[in-house]
């Protein structure tokens, strides 16, 4: 079955991290980290709606100016959420620019920015047609794990230590809604926009005996008329849902490794930075990131069905296979004891 998203690494193993998410049957993505995007086309980025920010070391934010750029003049609203701090490091960011121009833009582009603290986030709005100016007080929002929800998903994180603050995140999907495309053609339908209104009003909790309508078809358009339970239980079948962890850039100490693998367990596929190899576990500490078999035993003790190693040390050129070997080796021994 076709999962709701299907992530991948911007960069190599050794180049700038970050996390690319496009949803299927939307032109939509999320992103995790924002180093160097320049892999990503300009039609992928911009159908970027959140971006989640480990922290914001230049390898892991580097992409921001590239980001707004792209969305300059657009009809857009992108939200961005980062550690302690993280509103100031945008504010500088934007306080780098001349913005004498973009009160000539007819499009309304804004930024909602929000930082992650132990209890509360804090939030804030900057406006293009406003020069980015900060417009509104910062709103305060209690918080306890949970950073974002919408009614198919919810977005988890932890503040790590990094020797700075540090965010690890899980997306989790509530259930997948899986289209069974021969039955959409045996009752005549087409695929279309009209799947994603079945789905949303299906994570909406939406009466099964409430009447649904599919349009479909060119000029002139089509209409059928089902119930939608009934419909759902012809072309969908409804599957736990999918689960996806990201952690970058962390130290190896017990209240981190609690932490990690609290929230990526049972994830179907685990993203996690492995820099060094074992032999090297002086340097990792001293930098505070985790050694490929640090990286694999917390996958294993989390027991995520799959895991990435990635954002190698470049001292390890050539030797990749050295690191993944070394993860692997670890989450399998872990997880199989």
């Amino acid at each position: 079955m076709r999962p709701s998203f299907l992530p991948r690494l911007v960069n190599g193993p050794f180049d700038d991290p970050g996390l690319f998410l496009p949803f299927f049957f939307e032109k939509r993505a999320i992103l995790f980290d924002l180093g160097d995007i320049y892999s990503l086309s300009a039609k992928e980025i911009l159908k970027i709606s959140h971006v989640f920010i480990t922290h914001t070391h230049m390898d892991h934010f580097i992409g921001f100016d590239r980001l707004l750029r792209l969305f300059l003049g657009r009809d857009q609203h992108l939200h961005l959420y980062g550690p302690e701090g993280f509103l100031k490091n945008v504010e500088g960011k934007l306080a780098a620019y001349s913005w004498d121009l973009v009160k000539n833009y007819s499009n309304l582009f804004a930024l909602h920015v929000s930082e992650v603290h132990t209890d509360h986030l804090r939030t804030r709005e900057y406006i293009c047609h406003n020069g980015f100016i900060p417009g509104s007080k910062v709103v305060k929002h209690p918080f306890k794990g949970l950073l974002h929800q919408e009614p198919s998903l919810s977005i988890f994180t932890e503040i790590l230590d990094h020797s700075i603050p540090c965010l690890g995140f899980a997306i989790k999907e509530r259930f997948h809604v899986n289209i069974i495309k021969d039955n959409v053609s045996d009752l005549g339908l087409e695929i279309g926009p009209w799947l994603k209104a079945l789905k949303e009003a299906l994570f909406n909790n939406k009466d099964a005996d409430s009447e649904f309508v599919v349009e479909y078809g060119r000029k002139p358009r089509r209409k059928k008329s089902f119930t939608l339970g009934d419909l759902a239980n012809k072309i969908a079948r409804i599957t736990p849902g999918q689960k996806v962890s990201y952690i970058a850039d962390v130290a190896y100490t017990k209240s981190n490794v609690e932490k990690i693998v609290e929230l990526v367990k049972d994830s179907d596929h685990l993203f996690i930075e492995a820099a060094f190899l074992e032999n090297d576990r002086d340097i990792a500490e001293k930098k505070c990131h985790l050694t490929a078999w640090q990286a694999g035993s917390i996958a294993g003790k989390a027991r995520v069905k799959q895991m990435t190693p990635f954002h190698f040390s470049p001292r390890y050129q050539k030797q990749a296979h050295l690191l993944q070997k070394e993860a692997m080796d670890a989450y399998y021994d872990t997880l199989n004891p």
